[in-house]
């Protein structure tokens, strides 16, 4: 669709954790794409998401939440939103409102200006989002704060999680990026593979059936994915995959008592992979250990990190 006036740029998505980046971009999408939890750090790779209208098409690039690294992965994951950087058009600081006194985190925003976004020289929309949690005067007031304190391109208030304003958000982001034919075409939602989003599933509902610390100790690698059923409707699609812990007493309780909870994971990581695939599957999971493999390079490399 080439047109004079149509133009297609990277936009990258970057805040703290639990910020709402993935809420925002599944939103902007209209489809799940990004994994969801109550809990930060969830997201861990970059993820590629491509909106289109009549007008534009606006790659999203929605990365982990920036935090102190504590580990190796941590680092890895810091890695990724510097890399990512380097190939945005426009960046959107993803800041949510808070209750304190300067409506953000201010020790926060000013790292994350100074040191993380300025130093590229890229254009800044700072979205501020949970808007529906505050009321109007106090979004005026902070959205004048910002502006003020740290002087970006546009400043916005938006709610992911209720749509508010993200139309708008929309119209916002267009004018920073390059006049550009589409790079993808208009049913394409992201670049990553199926086999990707395979185990971004599994690894929410990990999130979300277990507790403490086991969620941020497993990662999870599809082994083998075997698409039978397309050629062959009486035979569904087979998946592997392993799922790694870092200790004995983590598999024991990823497993259950009598393997009650990896059942339940199974069951409800496959009702989901079915959804998003169109299609049955037969999905069979595995606990390895794997001691302290988030601090050891070799192990991040081969998981992808």
């Amino acid at each position: 669709m080439a047109s004079s006036s149509f133009s297609c740029g990277f936009a990258i998505i970057v805040g703290p954790p639990n910020a709402g980046k993935s809420t925002l971009l599944n939103e902007l999408l209209d489809f799940k794409l990004s994994i969801v939890t109550p809990k930060p750090q969830t997201t861990r790779k970059k993820i590629t998401g491509i909106y289109h209208n009549e007008v534009c098409q606006i790659i999203f690039l929605d990365t982990p939440g920036i935090m102190k690294p504590q580990q190796k992965l941590h680092e890895s994951m810091l890695g990724v939103i510097r890399d990512t950087l380097k190939d945005a058009d426009v960046v959107l600081a993803l800041l949510p409102y808070s209750g304190k006194k300067d409506f953000v985190d201010r020790e926060f925003v000013e790292e994350l200006f100074n040191h993380w976004l300025k130093p590229t020289g890229k254009p800044i929309i700072a979205v501020l989002n949970k808007c529906d949690l505050v009321s109007q005067e106090r979004q005026q007031q902070a959205e004048e704060f910002v502006r003020n304190t740290w002087n970006p391109a546009a400043v916005l208030s938006v709610s992911a999680l209720k749509n508010t304003n993200l139309q708008q958000l929309v119209g916002t982001i267009q004018p920073f990026l390059p006049l550009h034919d589409a790079l993808y075409p208009e049913d394409t939602l992201s670049t990553a593979p199926e086999r990707f989003f395979v185990s971004e599933i599994i690894r929410e509902k990990i999130f979300l059936l277990y507790g403490r610390e086991v969620p941020y100790s497993t990662e999870v690698v599809v082994d083998e994915f075997k698409e039978q059923y397309d050629n062959d409707p009486t035979r569904k699609d087979l998946i592997r995959c392993s799922v790694i812990v870092e200790r004995d007493t983590q598999k024991q309780i990823m497993i259950g008592q009598k393997g009650a909870a990896l059942k339940k994971l199974g069951q409800t990581a496959r009702k989901d992979i079915e959804e998003m695939l169109g299609r049955p599957v037969f999905l069979e999971l595995f606990i390895k250990v794997r001691p302290d493999w988030r601090k050891k390079n070799n192990l991040l490399k081969s998981y992808g990190y």
